[in-house]
């Protein structure tokens, strides 16, 4: 079993995790909200940070699967090679772009609000560990991009 292989079983397997407790965390906050009567108090914020996680994860999954959403009219009126050309420059744009943003950003991200001391009001965690799925994802992404051009090259 090839790494690329492990990394999208491992990350699908996260994905559901994350998601199966998603669900179970809101299910909980409508049990306890309509037949208890009190509202949880931490239900809403969990499911708004799982749901930020199973985003940006899933982005980096279905970018290594290369079933992100593509506007193909371009290389449709190419030549195979000038579609591979193609190909290739936009995987480059795409490692530039997420180096740029979220793991250069996330990393700033992480580390003003680690640095400032930042908590969720509710759960009481560091806001870093939230945003640490910025980098994770981007080095993913960018894993994966690499992978695509090596390929590519054979």
């Amino acid at each position: 079993m090839t790494l690329r292989n492990r990394i999208d079983k491992y990350l699908g397997i996260t994905l559901v995790v994350i998601m199966s407790v998603m669900v179970i965390n809101v299910l909980w906050q409508v049990f306890t909200r309509y037949v208890v009567g009190t509202p949880s108090s931490f239900t809403d914020e969990l499911a708004r940070y799982l749901m930020i996680w199973v985003g940006v994860l899933g982005a980096a999954y279905v970018s290594g699967k290369n079933m992100h959403v593509a506007i193909d009219v371009l290389p449709q009126k190419l030549s195979k090679e000038n579609q591979q050309k193609l190909s290739k420059v936009v995987s480059l744009l795409i490692i530039t772009f997420v180096f740029l943003a979220m793991v250069v950003g996330g990393i700033r991200l992480v580390y003003i609000t680690y640095i400032l001391g930042q908590h969720s009001s509710a759960l009481q965690i560091p806001l870093a560990f939230v945003y640490m799925v910025l980098p994770l994802s981007g080095g993913l992404i960018i894993f994966y991009k690499i992978a695509d051009l090596r390929r590519d090259d054979e």
